[in-house]
């Protein structure tokens, strides 16, 4: 069978190749994605099963332009009325949505938005999902940081002013375990006012742990809501399992995470039932856990290395601007992140509307800040990147840029007692 998102690399041995061909090729091979592993917390909670409901039911179709006009004329958003304003028929509304949209950001975040920078650590990874350019099959630079050179990407970073950090891996618990990125936490906060995590879901007692080791808040992608879809996208490894990711959230709040954060990556599926569940996801945990800060982020398809085939697939900025505004007529109070996946054009405009978070300074590669800070060439090994960037502003031009805007960038607004 051809394989449609990949040319097998030359490095892959003929047993790993058969296996491949065959993850590719036959479901039977595949262990199941909705049956968990072992190891893996299972929480007591009913809210897969709501989402699933709603998403698996929501045809957009059937909302009329009425609809939509009813929904921006009542003052709280309700499900229905988010439904209505995710669908095509609010297409010709953009505009009426953006100004609401930018009215209810105004009424809770001023004029202000904040920035951060990412931080990859490793890139080694146990899944094989075949739109990430750290899958494991894929045949690229592997690095894991030593806490000694976690420590100069930190300062590196931390002289240019930033004041939070969000760490990543790829998905390896043997390459990256717990108690390394625990260390990675501790060395961040001698750094930084605030951490984040984005890394391999973990069981609660774990994310406690982390918590305790300085991380204030994780991130975790769902990817795409759609069961069916995610069997099809993750072939291999624990990232497979659906069930223990879409519960991440739930058990960093259980953990004492102060906050997390939502997203689907929009163009692996329908992006319009992958907004609604995201959204109606973020919606029942906030009333589950109400002191929880809640935050979204609405990324796209990238390009990724290796693969010149992954690209967004039908979510163009107009649509994406759409969801933006939905998620903020539905979500008043939440954090909205968009990244530097989109360009500077977009990012500068939507933060104007409807989003409170942006990146600056970034790269998805390891070990390469040094060079890309200051635009010398070190010499020093380094891993490759996740996937292409959009908008490659340091953190001084993006601050520059936001100020010139109008807008208050804030780099902190937590302080410890």
């Amino acid at each position: 069978m051809e394989n449609q998102f990949f040319v097998d690399s030359q490095a892959l041995s003929p047993a790993a190749l058969e296996k491949k061909h065959r993850l590719e090729s036959d479901p039977a091979f595949r262990k199941s994605h909705m049956e968990y592993l072992p190891g893996m917390e299972v929480l007591d909670s009913d809210l897969k099963d709501r989402v699933l409901a709603e998403m698996q039911s929501y045809d957009y179709t059937r909302y009329t332009a009425a609809d939509v006009k009813a929904a921006l004329e009542h003052t709280t958003c309700s499900l229905e009325d988010f439904k209505a304003l995710l669908s095509p028929a609010a297409a010709p509304f953009l505009e009426e949505m953006a100004r609401k949209a930018h009215g209810e950001t105004q009424r809770h975040f001023g004029n202000t938005v904040y920035l951060f920078t990412p931080l990859y650590i490793a890139n080694y990874c146990e899944n094989y999902c075949v739109y990430c350019g750290f899958n494991c099959y894929n045949h690229i630079q592997r690095m894991k940081l030593t806490m000694e050179q976690i420590q100069h990407e930190m300062e590196i970073i931390a002289q240019s002013g930033m004041e939070e950090i969000l760490i990543l891996t790829g998905e390896s618990r043997a390459q990256s375990d717990v108690a390394y990125i625990g260390e990675a936490c501790k060395l961040a906060r001698k750094y930084f006012r605030m951490v984040g995590l984005e890394i391999y879901p973990v069981n609660t007692e774990e994310y406690r742990y982390l918590h305790q080791c300085g991380a204030d808040y994780v991130t975790v992608f769902q990817e795409t809501y759609d069961t069916d879809k995610y069997e099809q996208l993750h072939l291999l490894g624990h990232k497979r399992v659906w069930p223990y990711r879409f519960d991440a959230q739930e058990r960093a709040l259980r953990g004492g995470m102060r906050g997390v954060a939502f997203s689907a990556l929009l163009g692996l599926s329908d992006f319009r039932k992958d907004a609604l569940a995201t959204g109606l996801h973020a919606y029942l945990l906030q009333r589950k856990y109400p002191a929880a800060e809640i935050s979204l982020s609405c990324p796209r398809l990238r390009p990724i290395v290796n693969n010149d085939k992954i690209n967004p697939l039908d979510v163009g900025e107009r649509e994406l601007c759409q969801v933006l505004c939905a998620y903020r007529l539905f979500l008043p109070f939440a954090g909205i992140t968009v990244s530097s996946r989109e360009s500077a054009r977009f990012r500068d405009g939507i933060v104007k509307i409807a989003a409170t978070k942006v990146s600056a300074g970034v790269s998805t590669g390891i070990g390469d800040h040094e060079e890309k800070y200051t635009g010398k060439a070190t010499g020093a090994q380094q891993g490759d990147e996740q996937f292409e960037i959009a908008d490659g502003r340091s953190f001084a031009q993006m601050y520059h840029d936001m100020d010139g805007e109008g807008l208050q960038p804030v780099l902190n607004d937590y302080l410890y007692v």
